[in-house]
């Protein structure tokens, strides 16, 4: 694809290689089952679930007990690691007891977790709270180590006893208490809402670099334009959900096979409903299977990062407009918030972005057209909300001046536009709400700490004024 066609939102569209063979599935189970979609809903569960990675630490600790068992047959360990059948049992009880404790721990400050990003952050951010690897590992770590115990406890015999095992399941209680300090001086910092704001805003600027670089591999953009006129069919979506990913190059490989081209009507991150047009098709020599079609467009519940950085700019926007609720009132996290949605701006700012695609075949020829975000949706999805419920806040209002100041310098000519619109829009409302000609010269300077800053310039310089029409 050519430079114009970096789209981020749609890069992780071909970790999946699409299905492209000549076979034909006749079975819609089967065909449900295997295609894209489904896979790629497989792995949203995978990521997101909290069960099986300590499924598999149950299932590996019974296992190793196994394995000590049959060491201890061996003559080993050495005799200064033997314990009587009285401490064995007694040490391999209490780490039962122990870890189940400890799991009902982990689940204790997972639930005030779920109250704090619900009650002060954002419920979208617990689909990532979910996804925290460290988390995992430690509750597979605990029931790993409580299979182990439990299991080494049955070959306890009065004249036999797991001394290896006895051992090893001390060394996995170090290691799990190791674990639980670790996880807790993790959340114990990572839970303050600029910690996560730094945590969102670098994925959804990891999305945009990924996408600049490997959206091109999926197909090349298309020498002629996207077809025009009304479709001959239409294929429509089996269930409803969010739009959470589309197979691009499957898309296009299914539209060169029936020799037609797609037009995809929805953007990623989109709401349909059953029976809601997802993709026009147009010419054509036969008529594409409508169940294979739609099992290259992944749905589900909500939205997700991985093919949407606009959603990761969504839950940045959603903390700092929560901050600024009279219940919070907390303008300085705002603020801070602000700084990272200022990140993903520029990384926007700095790409391709018509809006529109159209991809072809390796003939050149247009097999695919996606509608895409543009510069302005980005820009006002960042600054809108905030400038409307910070309106009376000074800090949001410079905050606000200076984001918009900074991109001016940073951004080609292309972005000034809608930049200076919003500069216009955030002058109007500062002229609304602070009627005070003392209080609205305040609110009216750019500063990047929202009060505090000298000049308000990133390098601590005075900013060259940019005005509505500058």
């Amino acid at each position: 694809m050519g430079e114009g066609c970096a789209e981020p939102e749609l890069e992780a569209s071909c970790a999946v290689p699409p299905s492209t063979g000549s076979h034909e599935w006749t079975d819609p189970r089967v065909r449900g089952l295997t295609s894209w979609a489904a896979v790629f809903g497989l792995r949203q569960y995978a990521k997101a679930s909290l069960w099986i990675l300590p499924l598999v630490g149950l299932v590996l600790g019974t296992l190793l007990a196994e394995l000590a068992i049959t060491l201890d047959g061996k003559d080993w360990p050495p005799s200064g690691w033997r314990y009587s059948a009285t401490t064995a049992s007694g040490v391999l009880s209490s780490i039962v007891g122990a870890m189940v404790a400890l799991l009902g721990f982990v689940v204790t400050i997972g639930v005030l977790v779920v109250q704090q990003a619900t009650g002060t952050l954002s419920p979208r951010y617990m689909r990532l709270w979910y996804r925290d690897r460290l988390q995992k590992a430690v509750l597979a770590t605990f029931t790993g180590t409580f299979a182990f115990a439990f299991s080494l406890l049955r070959s306890i015999e009065a004249n036999s006893v797991p001394d290896f095992g006895v051992t090893l399941a001390g060394v996995a209680v170090a290691v799990s208490l190791l674990l639980l300090l670790v996880y807790l001086n993790r959340f114990t910092h990572n839970l303050r809402p600029v910690a996560i704001a730094a945590l969102v805003g670098r994925m959804g600027e990891n999305v945009f670099s990924r996408g600049a670089t490997r959206i091109r591999d999926a197909a090349p953009r298309a020498d002629e334009s996207e077809p025009s006129g009304a479709p001959t069919t239409v294929i429509r979506s089996e269930r409803g959900g969010a739009i959470q990913a589309f197979n691009i190059s499957g898309l296009v490989a299914e539209a060169a096979r029936h020799d037609c081209a797609f037009v995809v009507t929805r953007l990623i991150g989109d709401f349909v409903l059953p029976g809601t047009v997802l993709v026009e098709v147009h010419g054509g020599t036969s008529t594409p299977d409508p169940d294979r079609v739609n099992g290259l467009v992944a749905l589900g519940a909500e939205r997700t990062i991985e093919q949407d950085p606009a959603f990761a700019l969504r839950i940045l926007v959603d903390i700092a407009i929560r901050a600024l609720s009279p219940a919070v009132n907390d303008p300085t996290t705002a603020v801070q918030v602000i700084n990272y949605i200022e990140g993903m701006l520029q990384s926007a700012g700095t790409l391709p972005l018509p809006g529109r695609y159209v991809l072809a075949d390796d003939q050149g020829r247009p097999r695919l057209v996606l509608p895409g975000r543009d510069w302005d949706n980005y820009l006002q999805l960042g600054v809108c909300e905030i400038r409307e419920y910070g309106a009376s806040s000074v800090q949001i209002c410079r905050r606000l001046r200076a984001l918009l100041e900074d991109l001016l310098d940073t951004l080609p000519p292309a972005r000034h536009p809608a930049l200076r619109v919003e500069l216009q829009l955030l002058q109007e409302s500062v002229e609304r709400v602070f009627t005070d000609p003392v209080r609205r010269a305040v609110a009216e300077a750019a500063d990047c700490q929202g009060i505090g800053g000298r000049f308000g310039g990133r390098h601590g310089s005075p900013r060259r004024p940019h005005g509505p029409t500058a």
